[in-house]
């Protein structure tokens, strides 16, 4: 595999700033997490599920090193309710488990379990994902009618995850962007798909409620089933 670094370090360096520069000075750290005005400006969820969102994903991980300790490795993203555990289990039983731990935890509307079975991948592996990860998010910047403030962007074993609260034309254009990036094996879509009608509806002045709950707003899935959309990388 080739190693991106040197053709695109510069994006990178420039999704940095752009981040810096949105964020200003106003950033705190929440669970591990940082949190801005801005990112909340521009977050599609309401202030009030970023942090919910942000809990889950604490308790999610102080369940699993309760249950599993080191013999697991086991990552959780929170959407919008929707939570995706990305990592390693020892055995499908352990995976079974932890997809049940995860949905009792209050607010948690939806698990993806894309859990592997097996031993826990090298670190090599997990850094490369990393790097992975950056460039994605910096090539969403970078894609014109792409909202990548509002999309979440995990990499596990080259395989991005992509979620957000997003229109089906967004949802094709950061899938495409997202697999245009050296060493991506496949793009996953885990979107809430809604209408642009449905988005102004959200910057209206009018007070926004959260998304379970708002009746103006019903997300669906971006797949019928599942709401898993896979996108071949050729």
């Amino acid at each position: 595999m080739t190693n991106p670094f040197s053709r695109h370090v510069w994006r990178a360096c420039a999704a940095a700033v752009v981040l810096v520069t949105l964020s200003g000075c106003g950033a705190v750290v929440l669970g591990g997490a940082a949190a801005s005005t801005a990112v909340v400006a521009t977050d599609r969820r309401t202030a009030g599920t970023q942090l919910d969102d942000q809990t889950i994903e604490i308790k999610v991980g102080n369940e699993m090193l309760k249950h599993f300790d080191d013999k697991a490795r086991v990552n959780a993203t929170s959407y919008n309710g929707w939570v995706l555990l990305t990592g390693d289990v020892p055995t499908q039983q352990d995976k079974q488990q932890a997809e049940s731990i995860t949905s009792r935890i209050p607010k948690v509307r939806k698990v993806i379990n894309a859990l592997r079975v097996g031993s826990i991948t090298p670190l090599s592996v997990r850094t490369n994902d990393t790097w992975i990860t950056s460039m994605v998010k910096a090539n969403l910047i970078d894609t014109k009618g792409v909202p990548s403030r509002t999309i979440s962007v995990t990499t596990e074993r080259g395989i991005v995850y992509l979620m957000g609260i997003v229109t089906d034309a967004e949802a094709q254009r950061a899938a495409i962007a997202s697999a245009s990036v050296d060493g991506v094996n496949k793009v996953v879509k885990l979107f809430e798909i809604v209408s642009p009608q449905s988005l102004q509806q959200r910057t209206s002045p009018a007070p926004i409620q959260d998304n379970s709950t708002s009746p103006t707003h019903t997300p669906t899935p971006s797949a019928p089933a599942e709401g898993v959309q896979v996108m071949p990388v050729k």
